[in-house]
């Protein structure tokens, strides 16, 4: 089952490390990453849906939300696995 990102909760947001090589070069983009969130709140699976076209933002993504913590999801009181698409953006203004 895929749920919005505005579904899940953070314990610990995604903070990708923006690669100093691609920023020097100006490399920019938008990386989508499909997560599955486990029972616990942990990301069992993540493989970049989207890419940004440059391997190393897409990488700096992937260990981002690899590294996120969740709220477990929740049906009816009972926590479930979900998958959530999790855009994350390279913008060299930030």
């Amino acid at each position: 089952k895929t749920v919005p990102p505005t579904a899940v909760r953070y314990l610990s947001r995604p903070a990708p490390v923006y690669p100093s090589y691609s920023r020097r070069v100006g490399e920019t983009g938008r990386v989508v990453v499909r997560v599955l969130i486990d029972e616990r709140g942990a990301p069992a699976k993540a493989n970049v849906q989207s890419s940004s076209g440059y391997a190393r933002l897409d990488e700096s993504a992937l260990a981002a939300v690899r590294a996120a913590r969740f709220q477990p999801y929740t049906e009816s009181g009972s926590p479930r696995a979900v998958w959530v698409l999790i855009p994350i953006v390279f913008d060299l203004e930030n």
